[in-house]
């Protein structure tokens, strides 16, 4: 016979307080909303999520929408949701150092953020917040030549800050020149020529939002606003919305004016053009080929951007991760190369510079962060992104960004 199994026994005692009060901590309670809501966003998703609550449905889709069919928008995330990070088992690192240098001077990590349109739509505090939370940083911030703050209010919110001023050009040259002088005066420390907006791209939400040319706001859009008076209140009582880089009236600020005024045939000699009038490095957005990433080096850029606008131009266009690897190897001995589009975490972060990136530029993460908590949201999305690279980098067994190759990162078939 087989002996029955033993039972065992521990000894019990009374519950004592000493004993149970690790176990019965309470979380930190946080008086202001906006605290909350940013302590239960552990992930840009959980950003996204929440940030979706917090505007009307036409602002989010403005912000959060892409092109067309939204296939270059899907194809950014698919590529990242294939990378496979390769870490070195014997490598592992308790502090990995994620400064790096960005244009030749030191950034607290390899980070810019990309330049956002109407960004005020997304919070009243719009891009001084922005501004404000990359200086606190140590990372650049981009201000779009569509912004709805001005540049020199920019400058003003981030005077220690390192901003950058994203150029449109426009068919009559002296409204970029004066876009220039007044950055220059401010003390801008590079340009950022985008390449790949000849036209807008169709946004249908938008288009059924109202967010058309000229705008058509229907009583679905009104409805949407109703549902947030917070939001409606804090855009009637700030400065009222408008291209705030351009002279109040110009007809170069008008919504609706974009295509018919902006350059629609932008060749290399521009960017001699832009580098004959800026004193300071000029950085090309929008390279999609190989073919385009050489000539851009060759006519003078001192950076590239593999973008495709987040999915929001030309839908179906090449996803920048992709085609990184190829255009490092053209030209990553000669210039520094950045990707953005589809970027959300500290993963996606550390697959880009082992692919050979020297930074990946952020959009729509930093602007779920705005809508979630103003200029606390953006700190707290930097924060996070850093926090998630840095235990990457824990995890890969890499001491520091240069450590970080393509041993490390595999893009799987599917």
């Amino acid at each position: 016979m087989t002996a029955s199994p033993q039972v065992v026994r521990v000894p019990r005692q009374v519950p004592r307080w000493r004993d149970l009060a690790p176990f019965l901590r309470p979380r930190p309670f946080h008086w202001r909303a906006a605290d909350r809501r940013l302590a239960r966003c552990l992930s840009v998703d959980d950003l996204e999520r929440a940030a979706r609550r917090r505007v009307p449905t036409a602002v989010w889709d403005y912000v959060d929408g892409g092109s067309d069919g939204e296939h270059a928008m899907r194809r950014n995330r698919e590529a990242f949701d294939r990378v496979e990070l390769r870490p070195t088992a014997f490598g592992q690192v308790a502090e990995p150092e994620v400064r790096t240098s960005i244009l030749g001077r030191p950034a607290a990590a390899p980070i810019v953020l990309a330049p956002t349109g109407y960004t005020r739509l997304s919070h009243h505090t719009g891009e001084r917040a922005v501004a404000a939370a990359a200086a606190a940083a140590g990372l650049p911030y981009t201000l779009s030549t569509y912004a709805t703050t001005s540049i020199t209010d920019v400058a003003a919110a981030a005077p220690q800050g390192r901003n950058w001023f994203q150029v449109y050009l426009m068919k009559d040259r002296s409204v970029t020149l004066d876009h220039l002088a007044e950055a220059a005066s401010q003390g801008y420390e590079a340009l950022m020529l985008t390449i790949d907006t000849t036209v807008t791209g169709m946004k249908r939400k938008d288009k059924l939002n109202g967010f058309a040319i000229p705008p058509q706001l229907s009583l679905r859009t009104f409805a949407g606003m109703a549902r947030h008076p917070g939001w409606v209140a804090n855009i009637l009582t700030t400065e009222p919305l408008r291209f705030a880089t351009f002279p109040e009236g110009s007809h170069h600020g008008r919504w609706g004016m974009s295509n018919e005024l902006r350059e629609q045939a932008i060749r290399p000699a521009d960017i001699g053009w832009l580098k004959e009038h800026w004193d300071g490095p000029v950085v090309v957005k929008g390279v999609l080929s190989v073919a385009d990433a050489v000539t851009c080096v060759e006519a003078g850029a001192d950076a590239l951007v593999l973008s495709n606008h987040g999915g929001r131009q030309l839908d179906r266009a090449p996803v920048p991760l992709e085609l990184l690897p190829a255009v490092v190897d053209a030209v990553g001995s000669r210039t520094e190369v950045f990707i953005d589009s589809g970027v959300r975490s500290g993963g996606d972060i550390a697959a880009a510079l082992g692919l050979g990136a020297r930074g990946v530029m952020i959009g729509r993460p930093y602007l779920y962060g705005l809508m979630v908590g103003g200029r606390q949201g953006v700190d707290a999305t930097l924060r996070l992104l850093v926090e998630e690279l840095r235990r990457a980098m824990c995890l890969l067994g890499t001491p520091d960004i240069a450590a970080i190759g393509p041993e490390h990162v595999r893009l799987r078939s599917t």
